[in-house]
């Protein structure tokens, strides 16, 4: 009864929140397009119209290399509702009054007597100086606009995310660029059978340590990597080979810095947050937005749509939806299931109203759009339609099965695997609603962890990794293992599939971005590609394993299918059995015994065929079976009840 109760409030809430709009705004449609009335927008005479929210300013000004950065002669007109605006009209050339490619500020002069200077909440495109720390706002009209051609691809009923970051894209100790993504990078992914991108780090971040998390310009994508229109480009090329592509955006918070970013943007601890404490996150050190604030969602929502208009990305990652969804943000808080910690006077309401007011306008204005969020507690209905009371996402990332692989292969010899554990976490899943599977994402390869592959095989990926000797046996168990754990999670784990860049290979050590600590270094914060492309290194049998995992998935479409029928999960023999999509899976974790004879379960009687075997000599293993045999079921009595049992299965082997 709670729950229904919720779920009504809510959803009557945001029927509250869309008729406000409707009357205020003329509607949602209009209000989330206010990227080309606020900042800079040039008109058809060329004249040049800024505008901006500052409430708690008391006067604005322009300056910048277009008045030579006089602080007083281009003053804002104070409207209503701390809005405050200027005209500048075109040059005698007709042409317009601040050249592309220039740099601007606006001045605030604050109530106690301040004049600060600041970059608009609306810039498009920021940069920094070489030995500067600070961004600047740079005007960006450039004569000639990248023109996206491709359409959009449909969306996919199996989804298959290849979760990347442009800087690190590149085995070269530099930040890598958009044009090195679209040309080394996109023919990769496509090979490799993923249908979609999930681009971290691209709204513009001062602190390139940060991974992205750090928001300091929420409209401009980061210059670090190219212009605008590279990034077009990039896109535009991903939707010409049938990638969809996903921005990982961060509306959970924002960066503390105050000259390049939006905290104090009017002199005031508020604006576009809540003061202090509730405006702040004690762990990450930024601010927290006040989603009850009209300006602060026609912000957060226009960035939703300049996304997806200008760039023409196919939806987001929401980054955070944890500290978002509770007044205690997950700090110090276990989440255990039980639906008290879900509904009560912890749960942000405000934010809860936010999330479903972009779910319902983008799916709306976008049918094909695609959300993701990321969210650690198990928010009942997060998935679920906004009409049922849900949320409107349409998948969750499974963040507990990395965390498990990751425990597993810490603290567990092989014998000692627990395969109803195994199954019991890549199965614990809120019926009706869709989650993302993944083995490692770009957490698990951060600083203080290492990827899957280091874990399992460590310093002797240095040294043994040649396919020209012997394998070594911790090369062996390595391998065999990595594969296994992707194709467990990949066809039980969810209904989509996701890897991080260069985990597909195994990569190697673990992900650092320069910084003092490190003295700056680049080693750790690339992806070493040049180990896939040579032919001696057992890298390229990992890869070619993810490839035809994925595109065996594309044929059969298992992600699509309703959940697994487990068979098996036997915990002497290490055995893990279950159907789906009509595909039978059989694994054998166990280290040192193979079967003869092993007599599985399946639910469609008839004729099998082998179509993926990770033992295959192109995968790095041991090329034991016989893929031209056909396997046969027959009638096995069992309780009472006839089940067909696979009689003539091949040996389960050993990994």
């Amino acid at each position: 009864e709670v729950h229904r109760e919720t779920e009504i409030d809510l959803y009557a809430l945001l029927q509250k929140r869309l008729s406000q709009l409707e009357e205020a705004e003329g509607g949602f449609d209009q209000f989330t397009r206010s990227y080309k009335t606020f900042g800079v927008q040039r008109q058809p005479d060329n004249s040049l119209l800024f505008k901006e929210w500052a409430p708690a300013a008391e006067a604005l000004f322009l300056t910048g290399d277009f008045n030579e950065w006089n602080k007083f002669s281009h003053p804002y007109t104070k409207k209503e509702y701390g809005k405050w605006e200027l005209i500048l009209p075109p040059k005698h050339d007709k042409s317009p009054a601040v050249d592309h490619r220039t740099k601007l500020k606006v001045v605030v002069h604050t109530a106690e007597g301040d004049r600060l200077y600041r970059i608009s909440p609306w810039a498009k495109y920021v940069t920094r100086e070489e030995k500067s720390v600070i961004y600047d706002w740079v005007h960006w009209d450039p004569p000639e606009q990248y023109t996206q051609i491709h359409p959009r691809p449909k969306k996919p009923t199996s989804l298959r995310i290849y979760e990347a970051h442009v800087g690190i894209a590149s085995p070269e100790g530099k930040v890598a660029s958009y044009d090195n993504f679209t040309t080394n990078v996109l023919p990769r992914i496509k090979e490799l059978g993923y249908n979609c991108i999930q681009l971290m780090a691209i709204m513009e971040h001062a602190y390139y340590a940060s991974f992205g998390y750090q928001i300091t310009s929420f409209f401009a994508a980061s210059s670090r990597y190219g212009t605008p229109e590279e990034l077009k480009r990039l896109i535009d090329v991903a939707h010409s080979m049938g990638i969809m592509v996903l921005l990982d955006v961060v509306h959970s918070h924002a960066s503390k810095n105050t000259e390049d970013g939006l905290n104090r943007f009017d002199g005031s601890d508020s604006c576009f947050f809540h003061s202090p404490p509730r405006g702040e996150h004690s762990l990450w050190d930024s601010r927290l937005f006040n989603y009850s604030s009209w300006e602060v969602l026609r912000f957060l929502l226009s960035n939703l749509r300049w996304w997806m208009e200008e760039y023409r990305f196919d939806g987001f990652r929401f980054d955070g939806v944890t500290s978002m969804l509770y007044h205690h943000h997950g700090i110090g808080t276990g989440f255990s299931g039980d639906y008290s910690e879900y509904f009560g006077l912890q749960v942000d309401e405000d934010s809860l109203v936010y999330l479903m007011l972009a779910n319902h306008i983008l799916h709306f204005l976008y049918p094909d759009c695609i959300t993701v969020a990321e969210d650690v507690s198990g928010m009942p209905a997060l998935c679920r339609r906004v009409e049922e009371g849900g949320l409107g996402f349409d998948y969750r990332l499974a963040m507990a099965i990395p965390d498990k692989w990751i425990q597993i292969l810490k603290e567990f010899k092989d014998e000692d695997w627990d395969m109803g554990n195994i199954v019991f976490t890549l199965t614990n899943r809120r019926y009706g609603e869709k989650c993302i599977a993944y083995a490692e994402s770009h957490d698990q390869a951060l600083v203080g962890d290492k990827t899957l592959a280091f874990w399992l095989m460590d310093k002797e990926m240095y040294s043994n990794m040649s396919s020209l000797i012997p394998m070594s046996p911790v090369i062996d168990r390595g391998i065999q293992l990595h594969k296994m754990i992707r194709l467990l999670t990949h066809g039980l784990g969810g209904e989509g599939y996701l890897n991080f860049i260069g985990n597909e290979f195994g990569h190697p050590e673990w992900l650092d971005f320069p910084r003092e600590g490190n003295n700056q270094s680049y080693h750790y914060a690339r992806r070493q590609f040049n180990l896939v492309d040579m032919d001696h290194l057992r890298y390229r049998q990992l890869y070619a394993f993810d490839r035809d995992m994925n595109w065996t998935e594309d044929k059969y479409g298992w992600l699509a299918a309703p959940p697994a029928f487990v068979s098996a999960k036997h915990e002497g023999d290490k055995v893990v059995v279950f159907d789906r999509a009509n595909v039978l899976f059989i694994f054998n974790f166990h280290p040192t015994q193979s079967f003869q004879g092993y007599r599985v379960g399946v639910e469609v009687p008839g004729k099998y065929k082998i179509k993926l075997d990770s033992d295959e000599t192109l995968y790095g293993g041991h090329g034991r079976l016989d893929h031209n045999t056909e396997f046969f079921t027959e009638e096995q009595p069992y309780n009472g009840r006839s089940y067909s049992m696979l009689v003539n299965i091949p040996p389960v082997l050993t990994h």
